[in-house]
């Protein structure tokens, strides 16, 4: 019994992880950069989900849909501002500036939407049905569903559709894509859009489970990049089912051992994967031309 609802609510906590890993994926695959500021993302989602729906009364899915938008929006200000003009540089500073705004907008949220952490109860999430004997909550079995469903999609888009191919030409060779029509900075500026969209629909799921502050996200944050380079980050059903893996032992570490114990069993679980497969378990190394 103990087994089986740490595995179920693994699954949920993994499913997490690997939307917020997606998002590393998807910015890596256009623009060899990542967003720093992902744990932030997802922090965003969750706090201006709160604020429609229960501060203004707005219907959920109203609130979940313009939460949303104006994460996406955050990820196109994030690649203005601390990507973009490093890159164009040639500097890695983007490494530092996307930590920066995301530690400005956390207490930037701190000082307005406050440090109390507020439930988030959700009608539609309430009740449970039982599966194997353990009560299932409906965001238990909905998470999953959503991010190996975005898994599946992003998979699909980047190696079956010409949008897809457009998008990775981008990143192998920005000049080339030029010369096809390829609006270079828009697609990168849509890839961080696209990022921050998965780190806020993870927060907004994720919000009823947990209480929604201004650090939320920083944790989550950290573990999501362990996850997108444990599962190789340019595989997209790569760091989705890294996630789910993570989640899992992370959820039987805490039932079986106890808390304490779930930080060092979980990475030194990705220091000897990582030095198994650097790679990651289902990335592929770079093909360097010379």
């Amino acid at each position: 019994m103990l087994i089986t609802s740490a595995l179920i609510s693994g699954l949920g906590l993994g499913s997490m992880y690997g939307l917020l890993a997606l998002g590393f994926y998807v910015t890596y695959a256009v623009s060899s950069t990542v967003n720093f500021a992902q744990g932030s993302s997802m922090m965003l989602g969750a706090v201006f989900a709160y604020t429609f729906a229960v501060t203004l009364g707005w219907p959920f899915w109203s609130a979940a849909m313009l939460a949303l938008a104006l994460c996406a929006l955050y990820g196109v200000i994030v690649e203005w501002i601390a990507v973009r003009p490093f890159v164009r540089r040639g500097s890695n500073a983007w490494l530092m500036a996307t930590v920066a705004l995301g530690i400005v907008a956390d207490n930037l949220v701190l000082f307005t939407f406050g440090k109390e952490p507020r439930g988030f109860v959700l009608p539609w999430a309430t009740g449970s049905t039982q599966v194997l004997g353990v009560g299932v909550s409906p965001l238990q079995a909905v998470i999953p569903a959503i991010g190996l469903g975005l898994a599946a999609a992003m998979h699909l888009v980047s190696r079956r559709t010409r949008l897809g191919s457009a998008l990775l030409a981008v990143v192998q060779n920005p000049d080339a894509a030029r010369l096809v029509g390829i609006n270079v900075p828009v697609a990168i500026s849509a890839a961080f859009a696209v990022s921050t969209v998965f780190a806020g629909a993870a927060g907004i799921l994720i919000a009823p489970l947990f209480n929604v502050h201004s650090d939320m996200g920083t944790v989550f944050g950290l573990k999501a990049f362990a996850v997108a380079i444990l599962g190789g980050i340019t595989s997209a059903w790569g760091v989705m089912l890294a996630g789910l893996l993570f989640g899992v032992v992370e959820a039987l570490t805490t039932s079986l051992l106890g808390s304490a114990y779930t930080q060092i069993v979980t990475f030194s679980l990705v220091i000897v994967a990582l030095a198994i497969a650097p790679n990651g378990i289902f990335g592929r190394a770079a093909v360097k031309k010379v």
